[in-house]
């Protein structure tokens, strides 16, 4: 089967392991060009050692290269105000593009959830916390309306590099619309912990879903199918605990922004995520679910193609 070529822009750790996961791993997408700002990367180094051709100077001088005619797919692994520059060179061509900022200039996407809706050319993973926790909002959502999905993402210190210390305000707000929609919540909201413990800890999340009541077995068995289906592309993805049930009462309502008083159905789903170990390190779980979730939305792109 011929693959697609690809590119990917941005050379540091996410960049780094989603060219070693598409080298190791794929059968649909051939690394063409790994492309930074930054010549003495590691990133760029290291691609150079594994025979992936390299640039520099960003997406201007991939666009001057021989590569850039056959690369039919691109993935922007730099900050959000980078990809809103990139994506200029991008939008009027025939190639898409896969974006691993908070930017959100696309669709979001999390592949467990809805790949099957409409992508078009720019498509968003919203960020580590969203692709973790979303799938687990819309496992509630299917069973029970879901007025209010709160998650809570907690990741080592370590694993947040300057991409995500710049984008937190990003992440945040991305994270919360993708809970709506995507997760189908009629509110939602993000919150992201960067935790300085040591040794490291692997990313934990906590999503808190109010729904109307609903068969509790049903969202359970909801929720253990939709972790499965994550698993299929991020084995490490797991539940730190079983969902756990409690009643929000009429006499004794919660208030929620936007929304005024509401009761029913409070769902919690305590998550961990476990990373693969290809370039990152093993807690940093968070990194690794952005490069496993953009990969598997590349190869479902172009598989059949």
């Amino acid at each position: 089967m011929k693959k697609t070529k690809v590119a990917i822009i941005g050379s540091g750790n996410i960049g780094t392991d989603l060219m070693i996961k598409i080298l190791r791993n794929s059968e649909a997408l051939e690394m063409s060009v790994m492309v930074g700002i930054d010549p003495d990367s590691d990133g760029l180094a290291r691609a150079r050692r594994m025979g992936v051709k390299t640039c520099h100077t960003g997406i201007t001088g991939l666009i001057e290269m021989p590569e850039w005619k056959e690369i039919a797919l691109l993935f922007d692994a730099t900050s959000a105000k980078a990809h809103h520059y990139n994506f200029k060179f991008v939008k009027d061509t025939d190639k898409r593009i896969i974006d691993l900022t908070p930017a959100a200039i696309g669709p979001y996407l999390v592949p467990a959830v809805n790949f099957d809706s409409d992508l078009g050319q720019n498509v968003n993973m919203v960020t580590c916390g969203g692709q973790a926790t979303i799938p687990m909002v819309a496992a509630v959502s299917r069973v029970a309306k879901v007025h209010y999905g709160e998650i809570v993402a907690s990741i080592s210190s370590k694993s947040a590099g300057p991409g995500t210390r710049a984008n937190i305000d990003e992440f945040t707000e991305t994270t919360a619309l993708a809970i709506e929609k995507v997760g189908n919540a009629d509110k939602g909201k993000a919150i992201i912990v960067l935790n300085p413990a040591e040794p490291p800890l692997v990313m934990r999340d906590t999503v808190f879903t109010l729904s109307e009541q609903g068969d509790r077995e049903a969202i359970r068995q909801s929720v253990h199918d939709m972790v499965a289906e994550v698993q299929k592309y991020v084995p490490g993805y797991t539940l730190h605990q079983e969902v756990q049930f409690d009643d929000i009462s009429e006499d004794k309502p919660v208030f929620i922004e936007g929304l005024g008083y509401r009761h029913g159905l409070k769902t919690t789903v305590l998550l961990q995520v476990v990373g693969a170990g290809h370039y990152l390190p093993k807690y940093a779980g968070n990194l690794d679910i952005m490069t496993s979730a953009a990969l598997a939305t590349g190869e479902k792109m172009f598989l059949n193609a």
